[in-house]
Parts: structure tokens; sequence; C-alpha cells
């Protein structure tokens, strides 16, 4: 009679504040909510916001980790007891990491059914590059150059965790990085702001589609708010300190994208910006993100963050690091406990305004009606779809399709590749290539070990050539007792001699080598970026008996592979790829998918040259002074080039460009037109990239700098002409003060495969009182 009495307390509430939320709601072409429909929700937060306790607003800002089996007994004591309580009471607004219809419809009934209110729990979970299929991870991702591809990889990710009562990822990760050391590359885009943005916007839309409130998408996060991609030395959590020009330039401008394509949610960073912890920084969250960018979704930290300002050094206690968050714009506690302990208190006392509070939970409610949790809060717990949609073939297909796009051919001397189809002995070699756990990557929470396509399994699949397989080494030696951890193998070499015999025996060797899959990612910082453990020794102890290699990478990071280099004829970048991993490379290394990956992210030939990027400065002296001098910006024991540049990727084709043109099309606004032809034998994939360079300016910009490319398919001997138009946005850049100009004068446009550009043009921007006319030369 008390639970009847309790549903009917909740129905009368949910008809007079008006939640039942319309389906059919219109979106605009961003994925945010029109204006009309916005209004709608504003007024339905803002009548149940008024039916709230402070305590129970307070519980909204509070997100908890899964702490029990929800569907089995309730805790009945110490922390995890503490939080069901919680929950109970209305004081949790969010959950993570409770995953699967059954665990979510439990802890979501106790939400809806026990509590005051029954104000839906939004469910997070960290949908990276997959939920149960995974995909590549993201900085292979971004090496396919194919928004649509990743859109599509986001969006098949989102129907899964959504099928499994997830509506809340926290992904897409748009930090910006050019140390490969950091062991989070895996999760971004890699070291370019302009691509970045544009990976980030296909995530953001993947994930959240044409309609929020639809049960096959799920909120998206743009992470980590700001500047944790630039972390001192590459190591995970450390300091971040950058200059005002790269952090408008080259960090800002991929969340600036996020927030205009109407991504629901932000997360904060663990590192701290010009001396203040990300978490309590006024600067980012009130004065930028919600001041001069009005962004209306809310915020969380990043895991404990909150607390980890005492460590910082910037909050004395638990309640100064509450008081410090919740002023400087957090709106929700991710696993911190400060919010929900001492924020009342904190109000009560004056130091922190109620206002404020209502502010946070506005947002956060307006992202609940969003997903549409209020008109239904079990409409992601379908068992039903749940076993329908897990791993289906729409989702096998699109992972397989991401995973061969996102390969990358690095070097393919003599033509090795692809394979002939019969009559060939293959070895292969590598533990890595018999693993069907670590191509899965990091960050593949949700997925079960074992279900990758092994690159034995791929190769399998062609009968025509005969396979031998050889371990010749283990890459880790088994887990190290903490959760995704391993050790690496450093000195058993005892399958050596079963691998060289092989090989010995062999018309080609394909040699599997690289990273485990948990070498990369949260934690995962290296300060050697060679192949871990005895591998190197393996590749060479190979060579000396058959030099006719093909070395496939799989890894999370760039490497540094000068060996490999100089000896070693076919170098495939292959990365980490997710489920279908096997079948992917097999198809690469077979000619069945012509590869047209492109790096997003330098390979050094060094440790030493990191961190290394193309988009450097010109410095004060830049070009080799006469014989024998020192005094100009170089190494003296290695070159300043990289081992592979940014945008570098090869094709079983060859293309060639020709005939760069500059147009005026009117004020600051240029065509720039290129001949592209492929001149090879079979059909192939480039990406046609255009750099500028503003010569002089009132902030130096870099020598180069991406401002657009173009995936295009051309068959043998065929030939487009492929334009790119030049705005003030792709000219322009923000100066020290945060404003965006558009100066006068000389600018360079250069073209072609790579940033290490073929053809290259100038023009002359006029100032505005000669109306932007311009000189070509």
């Amino acid at each position: 009679m008390r639970k009847d009495l309790k549903r009917l307390n909740i129905v009368l509430i949910s008809f007079l504040i008006g939640v039942s939320c319309n389906n059919s709601q219109e979106t605009n072409s961003s994925g945010s909510i029109n204006k009309g429909h916005s209004e709608s929700i504003d007024s339905k937060v803002e009548s149940l916001l008024d039916k709230m306790t402070l305590e129970e607003k307070i519980g909204q800002m509070n997100q908890y980790n899964g702490f029990w089996d929800v569907t089995g007994p309730s805790p009945s004591s110490g922390d995890a007891a503490k939080k069901y309580e919680h929950l109970k009471k209305g004081y949790v607004g969010s959950m993570l990491n409770v995953k699967g219809v059954k665990e979510v419809r439990a802890v979501q009934k106790i939400a809806v059914g026990e509590t005051r209110l029954g104000i839906p729990l939004i469910i997070g979970f960290d949908v990276i590059h997959g939920y149960k299929t995974i995909s590549p991870i993201p900085l292979a991702e971004a090496a396919s150059w194919d928004l649509e591809a990743i859109q599509r990889s986001a969006q098949v990710a989102a129907k899964e965790a959504a099928a499994a009562g997830i509506n809340w990822t926290f992904a897409p990760m748009v930090d910006i990085s050019r140390d490969a050391r950091w062991g989070r590359v895996m999760e971004g885009a890699g070291e370019d702001p302009f691509l970045g943005a544009k990976v980030g916007v296909a995530r953001v839309k993947g994930f959240q589609g044409d309609d929020l409130s639809s049960p096959s998408t799920i909120a998206a996060c743009a992470k980590h708010w700001a500047g944790y991609g630039f972390a001192e030395a590459g190591r995970d959590y450390n300091t971040a300190d950058v200059g005002t020009s790269t952090l408008y330039n080259i960090i800002f401008p991929p969340f600036k994208a996020a927030a205009n394509a109407g991504v629901r949610t932000f997360m904060n960073s663990f590192n701290e910006l010009n001396g203040v912890p990300a978490t309590g920084n006024v600067f980012l969250q009130r004065d930028i993100l919600k001041g001069k960018w009005e962004y209306n979704g809310f915020v969380v930290s990043d895991w404990g963050s909150i607390n980890e300002m005492m460590a910082h050094g910037y909050a004395k206690n638990k309640r100064h690091a509450a008081e410090l968050s919740v002023n400087a714009g957090s709106d929700m506690d991710m696993e911190s406990y400060a919010y929900v302990n001492e924020l009342a208190e904190l109000v009560r006392q004056g130091k922190v305004s109620e206002t404020l509070i209502d502010d946070a939970v506005t947002r956060i409610l307006r992202v609940k009606f969003e997903l549409g949790l209020f008109d239904d809060p079990y409409k992601y717990c379908d068992e039903a779809r749940e076993k329908e949609v897990t791993g289906n073939k729409e989702i096998q297909e699109a992972v397989l399709d991401m995973a061969r796009k996102s390969i990358v051919l690095l070097k393919n001397e003599n033509n090795l590749l692809p394979l002939k189809k019969e009559g060939q002995k293959i070895a292969i070699i590598g533990a890595l290539a018999n693993d069907k756990t670590s191509p899965l990557g990091s960050w593949r929470l949700a997925a079960d070990d074992d279900t990758a396509v092994s690159v034995l399994e791929g190769m399998e699949q062609y009968s025509g050539n005969m396979l031998n397989y050889a371990k010749g080494a283990d890459v880790a030696l088994g887990e190290t007792g903490f959760p995704f951890e391993v050790n690496i193998n450093t000195t058993d070499k005892s399958e050596f001699n079963k691998a060289i015999a092989v090989a010995k025996d062999a018309d080609v060797v394909i040699m599997v080598l690289g990273e485990h899959g948990f070498q990369s990612g949260e934690g995962r910082s290296r300060a050697l970026l060679g192949l871990p453990g005895v591998q190197q020794e393996l590749l060479e102890a190979v060579y000396q008996v058959n030099k006719n290699i093909v070395l496939v990478l799989n890894n999370g990071r760039p490497l540094v592979i000068n060996w490999a280099d100089k000896h070693i004829p076919a170098i495939v970048e292959a990365w980490q790829l997710g489920t279908q991993s096997g079948h992917a490379i097999a198809q690469v290394l077979y000619g069945d998918y012509n590869p047209s990956g492109k790096l997003p992210m330098t390979f050094p030939r060094s440790v030493g040259q990191v961190p290394i990027y193309y988009n450097y400065k010109n410095t004060g002296r830049p070009v080799i002074p006469a014989p024998n001098q020192v005094f100009w910006s170089h190494y003296i024991d290695e070159s300043n080039t990289p081992l592979y540049p940014f945008g570098h990727g090869l094709s079983y084709t060859s293309f060639s460009y020709s005939n760069l043109k500059i147009d005026t099309i009117s004020e600051g606004t240029f065509k720039v037109a290129v001949d592209l032809k492929n001149t090879g034998t079979v059909k192939g994939k480039e990406v046609v990239q255009l750099y500028i360079r503003d010569m002089i300016a009132s902030v130096t910009r870099p020598i180069k700098e991406l401002k657009g490319f173009e995936l295009v398919s051309l068959k043998p001997n065929e030939s487009k002409t492929v334009t790119f138009t030049l705005t003030e946005e792709e000219l322009g850049f923000y100066n020290n003060e945060g404003k965006f100009v558009v100066e006068p004068g000389e600018f360079m446009v250069f073209v072609g495969g790579s940033s290490n550009t073929i053809l290259e043009m100038g023009f002359e921007l006029g100032s505005v009182n000669t109306k932007r006319n311009a000189r070509i030369f």
C-alpha cells in the first residue's frame, strides 16, 4: 500500500510539473534542442527546482560509482550502506559504472520509486571507443581522417551502450597533445587543433545524434577542460604550463567546436593551469565556458578531482575544496563525496550562494529532460533490445570498416605489399599476432577478454598460402595484480629459435610487434618509446635470416622505430584496432582494402625530440648558419626532422599533385584549387591536405597550420580538381587577450599528401580599409 501511494505521489508530481516529454521533439542540425523545446524544458526544470529542498538539489550534483551488485542484497554496513541511504533519499543525481539493463533498471527503480520526488538518475560510463563491441582506439580512428566513418563509429557505440542502460558517455576526449610519452594520446585525435576539432564534432554527433531523447543515443562529454594533454614530461596528471597563445589557439578550439556542436557535458581535467587546479578554475569554467561561450550544459569533475585540490596545495580540506569547486563552476562531483557532505553547510554559512546551486542543478536536470528520462526513466532498460543490439551485424560491420580505414602504411619498399594470395610460405611471428585481448586496447571496460579477431585468425581466412606461426617472445608476462597493469617481458627469449627457424623457411615474414593494449591509456606514461621488452632483439634476430619482413605495429601511441625504418622494407601502423582487428589487418595486407590512413601525430626519431609536432614556430635562428657553426636551433646528436611527419601515409597506388591555383572569391575569402591524379594501377583514396602560414603577425604564427582536408577516391588515371575555401575564420587567430583577429599581410598556402607538402603559393590579404583586396603571388 505504501509503495502504491509512493507511485501515486510521483504521478501527481509529474502531472503538476508537466514532466511528460515529447518523444518527437525537434532538434537542430547540431544535435542541440531547438529554442521552443528548450523553453519548454526550462519551465519544467524551474517548476521542479521550486519543489526541491537544498539537500535534494545538492544530491543532483553528486555522482557515485556503482558500489554494489544492485540485483543482489542491499549493503548493510560501511561506505556502500551510506551511499545506498543517499540514493534512497534522493541525494544521488548520477551513477557511473552501473551497466547492463538489469543493474540499471534496479538502481533506477530506487531513484524513481523510493525518493520523495522520483527524479531519475543519469547513468554514465566510459564508452571511449565502443561498449561491448570495440572500435579502434580514438587516435587510430583519427588516422582515418574520415569524419563520416568516425561519426558512424560513435553512433554504433552509443546504440550498443544505450541498449545496455547507459545514457551518458565520458567521451570524446578532445585534448590536443604533442607528447607521445603521455599514455592518453590513444584517447584523443592527436596533435592538431583543426583535425582534433573536426574529429571531436564527428564523435559528438555520433553519440548524441539528432534526437537526444532517442533510446539509441547518449549524451556526450568533452574532456578534459583544459590543458591536460600538455602535462609536463608527458607524465599523466602532471602540471600543465602553457602560454596564452597556445591555450587559445591550440588547446581551446576543439572544446569550442564541441560546445558549438551541442555537446551536453564537459569534464574537468586533473591538471593545474597557471597554478590553479582546473576543477577550481574560475577562468576556465565561469569566464570562458559558461561566460564567453554561453555554454548551457553541465560540468562534471573527473574522478576525485575535487578532493585532489588538497594534494595540489590549493584547498586546505574537503569543505574548502567543495567551496572552491562549486564557486568556480563545477556542477557535479564525481566520487569525491565533497558536495553531498559539505555543500549544505557552506550555503548556510554564506560561503556558497544557493543561486549557484540552483544554476548547477538546472543544468543537470535540463540534460535529464533532454534525454527523455522524466518521460520514461526505464527507456534504456529493454532487455530484448539489449540482446538484439549487442554485437549485432550492423555494429560488427561498422567497427570493421573503421578498423580498415584507420590503418596507415608507413613504408613499402619494392612493393612488398600487398601480399600475393597464393603460392607463398608466410611466417607470422609475434605474441601479438595470436592475441585476442590486447588488440581491444585500453578503455574497453565492458568488453570481454579474448573477443578480438587476432591477426592469425584474420590471415587464416585466406587459404592460398601456407602459414606458419611462431610466438617468438611474449610482450607481457601476465598481470601485476593491479587492474589493467601488465609485466613486460624483458628477459625471456626462449622462443627466439622457433621464430628464427620459421622465418628461415618463409618467402615473407609478417612480424606483429608493439605495445600491449594496457601499455597506453590513463596513468600509462612511458619514458622510452621503443618496442617494449625483448621485441627489438627478436626483430633483429629474424632479420638476420630473412630480410623480407612486413612489420605490423600494434600500439597506442607513436613509437621510436628508427632501426626498423632503416632495415625493414614494409611497415604497417595498425594501432589497436578493436574487435575486428585481425580481419582489418589481413584485408589490408592482402590488398583487398587499399590503406588510406594518415598519421594524426608525428613519429619522432628519438625521445629527446619530444614534444615534436609539425606546427612549430620558426624561432629567430631557424636556418643552418655558416659551416661548422652550432648557434642555431638544433640538436648536435639528432636531426630536427621527425621519422614520419604528421599527415604521412602511403597507398598501394600513387598520386600526383599539380596546377595549384588561388582565386579571390570576395573580400577576405579565397578559393584554393589543386589537381589530384591517381598515377598508379589500383583504385585508392588520398587525404588532400591544405596548410597555411601567416608570414607576419602581431603574435608569431606556426610555420604551417592545417586548415582543410578532403578524402578523395580515384580510379587509376582518374583526376579530380579539389577545391578549398579559405575565409577569415581560417586566416585569423586568437591574440593573447583571447580576441579573434584577422590581420592583413602575406600568407603562404601549402597543399600535398602530408605536412611535408608538395606545392605552395602565396597571396596578400589587404586591410579592412582596402576592402581586403588581395594580391596572388
